[in-house]
């Protein structure tokens, strides 16, 4: 059978394998080129990120970004993690955005931007999830059901 132990002291000295640091190294994830990717979503858009070391150029879909997204607002989401980190004219980011509209759109970038910085350099992470910005924020519409005008929407009732 095992051995009793009574005391700390022989807690400690017992022959037990010193238990390893369970915190997860977060480690450099590059591609062949040189470049970091993530996938950002939010509501129905996936967005398709990719950073590498440049000037600040901002592209989506084939686009300059300030045309893509015209509204400032927009705009202002989608350089969030960049401007947080201090990053701004190091990166130059490529962005593929599918589904869903423009507002999600811009979520969905912004989350792929946030998780590209963390691969391209994991000393950002701290700064990045004190933003909010790894976190995937999961809300989507609410299906609609039988019998109901909308999602919970009654039909407008009539006593006659």
């Amino acid at each position: 059978m095992a051995e009793t132990i009574n005391s700390l002291e022989a807690l400690g000295t017992s022959a037990a394998a010193p238990v390893a640091s369970s915190a997860p190294v977060h480690v450099q994830k590059l591609d062949s080129l040189g470049r970091a990717y993530a996938t950002g979503k939010r509501k129905n858009a996936v967005a398709r990120v990719w950073i590498k070391p440049g000037k600040g150029k901002v592209t989506v879909n084939g686009r300059e970004f300030a045309a893509y997204f015209a509204r400032p607002v927009l705009q202002l989401i989608v350089k969030q993690p960049i401007v947080a980190t201090d990053r701004l004219d190091q990166y130059d980011v490529n962005v593929t955005v599918a589904g869903g509209g423009l507002s999600g759109q811009a979520g969905a970038v912004r989350h792929g931007i946030s998780k590209a910085l963390n691969y391209f350099e994991p000393g950002l992470r701290p700064i990045l999830k004190k933003g909010g910005f790894l976190t995937r924020d999961s809300r989507v519409v609410e299906r609609k059901k039988y019998g109901k005008a909308k999602a919970r929407r009654s039909f407008q009732f009539s006593k006659r």
